[in-house]
């Protein structure tokens, strides 16, 4: 491989580790857990792994520690730091003993199923430690939920000799993990299971996983593209434009976002669902906004807008949820219907509320929500372009004001969307420092004979030598969830908290943003240099713990 000059520097950098992680450590037991919602469900579904302590890794005696192999997944989308999980976890088990053996199973959990590995060896994760991407083994969506597919997993851990198996991934893919540890707990197979916190998307968090992996890079990555977008509007001073950012099921990229950019409007679709809000109330709320900046000579501006936003308006979650679970069930009919009448086809079918609002919607729209569902039975919200539904919506209104005399403006928009430009950035400092005590967590919590947990890092505001390490139960973090037309157990999605410290500080100066240009330009992710610059976390993580 061709290295970069920041490649190549950035290769000599050594992630830094808890202090209780730099020598022996001994397991500090706390309180029996209990799932989040729907305990009676939850513990009958895992009766052997329910119910179990939580864990902190406190320093202890040295100890000898048997031979053992491990296995390792990447599952799901890709986040920066994945390869310094694996880099931890490898030299937390070459710790423990130096033959121990790592077998990476490549393009995520289907090669588990399918016996596709390769042994992963110092030299091969030495080209991989501090950078982005998954390609050191790739990843994949695979969902682990049949028997049949365990059992294929067993043979191939038992031919290798893998002791416990580590799945790095997201809370779909950690719930896979809960049921995969379960499995192989009932049947006394041997196999721990461990799990570790990936997504970008923020939504993977609780009191004892204070932020998935990779947020804090692609965060900063979108945040310094934003802040480019917002000095290149300041300058040209006639466009507003609409950003699109990833976050299907929960806005926390859009808020962390506009907290680090100080755009002029940023729309958080928990909030527009607890306030009932229609798509008019929110292109309304948005045309106001540039009325009045028009109205100063500022026919310019910045939208964020969140991924999932759709799905967040009241009126069209319930068209959605419909759709969902009538696809899940009629999906083989439906695609047997020619494209130009699956429009009508729907309409037929839906509820007399649900085909009325799909029948409201433009072509292009109700299109995209029809489209083919994700591996989890859901509409694919990436592809639903709402960044020009929601300014060509703006345009019609305003025109329509301009007509009555109230917008004096010109209104042109551009469109963007921020996804996979994020997903595979070079991790920052604090991503790189995580991601590294993660995995080497794991390789603590398997030395441990831990089952069915998630590798648990916290106090992450404080210098790293001060972070708290341990295990989460995953059933902890699990309640029951309707998918592909069945209730499943799932981990609970964190959603934005609309009385919590970042919202707050957003809320007590979104109004001044929306007239004034306050833009803050925050730049390229800085890994050499001053501490204040390269290792701070998110704006998310130092208000929630108001630091």
């Amino acid at each position: 491989m061709t290295k970069s000059a920041l490649q190549i520097a950035r290769a000599a950098y050594q992630p830094k580790l808890p202090k209780a992680l730099t020598g022996a450590v001994a397991v500090k037991e706390g309180e029996a857990t209990q799932s989040v919602a729907d305990q009676e469900a939850i513990k009958k579904l895992f009766p052997n792994t329910y119910g179990m302590p939580l864990i902190q890794f406190v320093e202890g005696q040295a100890q000898n520690t048997a031979e053992m192999n491990v296995g390792v997944i990447l599952s799901g989308g890709q986040a920066p730091g994945g390869h310094n999980v694996i880099s931890g976890l490898f030299d937390g088990i070459k710790k423990l003993n130096p033959n121990n053996k790592l077998y990476g199973f490549i393009l995520g959990p289907g090669g588990l199923v399918d016996h596709n590995y390769k042994e992963l060896t110092a030299d091969i994760i030495d080209e991989y430690r501090n950078t982005g991407g998954f390609d050191i083994i790739g990843s994949g969506r695979t969902k682990l939920e049949k028997e049949e597919q365990f059992e294929k997993g067993y043979e191939i851990l038992k031919e290798l000799g893998i002791k416990a198996l580590v799945i790095i991934g997201g809370d779909d893919s950690n719930t896979n993990a809960c049921v995969l540890a379960e499995y192989y707990a009932a049947k006394n197979y041997g196999v721990q299971v461990i799990g570790c916190p990936k997504t970008i998307d923020g939504d993977l968090k609780n009191e004892m996983i204070e932020t998935s992996f990779g947020f804090d890079t692609a965060c900063k990555t979108y945040s310094e593209v934003i802040g480019n977008i917002e000095r290149d509007c300041n300058s040209a001073r006639k466009y507003w434009h609409f950003i699109k950012l990833m976050g299907r099921s929960a806005s926390h990229i859009a808020l962390e976002c506009a907290l680090q950019t100080q755009p002029n409007i940023c729309i958080i679709s928990e909030e527009v669902e607890a306030k009932n809000m229609s798509l008019d109330d929110v292109v309304t709320s948005i045309a106001q906004a540039v009325a009045n900046r028009a109205a100063a000579g500022n026919n310019f501006g910045i939208v964020l807008i969140p991924e999932g936003l759709i799905e967040f308006i009241p009126a069209m979650k319930a068209l959605i949820a419909e759709l969902n679970d009538f696809l899940a069930a009629n999906g083989e009919e439906f695609n047997k219907i020619e494209p130009n009448k699956q429009r009508e086809y729907i309409i037929s079918k839906l509820s007399a509320e649900n085909a009325a609002i799909y029948a409201s919607l433009p072509e292009g729209v109700a299109r995209q929500l029809s489209l083919d569902r994700d591996p989890h039975g859901n509409v694919q919200v990436s592809l639903i372009e709402t960044e020009k539904l929601l300014s060509e919506m703006v345009g019609k209104k305003l025109a329509a004001w301009k007509a009555e005399g109230k917008f004096v403006g010109k209104f042109s928009a551009q469109h963007h969307f921020f996804g996979y430009e994020g997903r595979c950035a070079a991790p920052s400092n604090f991503d790189a420092d995580y991601c590294y005590s993660l995995g080497y967590t794991a390789s603590l919590l398997i030395a441990s004979g831990k089952t069915g947990y998630m590798s648990s890092v916290r106090n992450t505001t404080a210098p790293a030598a001060e972070w708290i390490a341990g295990g989460v139960p995953i059933t902890m973090m699990m309640n029951m969830e309707r998918r592909h037309g069945e209730m499943k157990p799932v981990i609970q999605k964190a959603l934005v908290k609309l009385d919590g410290a970042p919202f707050k500080a957003f809320a007590a100066q979104r109004e001044v943003w929306a007239k004034e240009t306050a833009y803050v330009y925050p730049g390229p992710i800085q890994y050499f240099g001053p501490t204040e610059v390269c290792d701070q976390p998110t704006k998310t993580l130092q208000l929630e713990q108001a630091k």
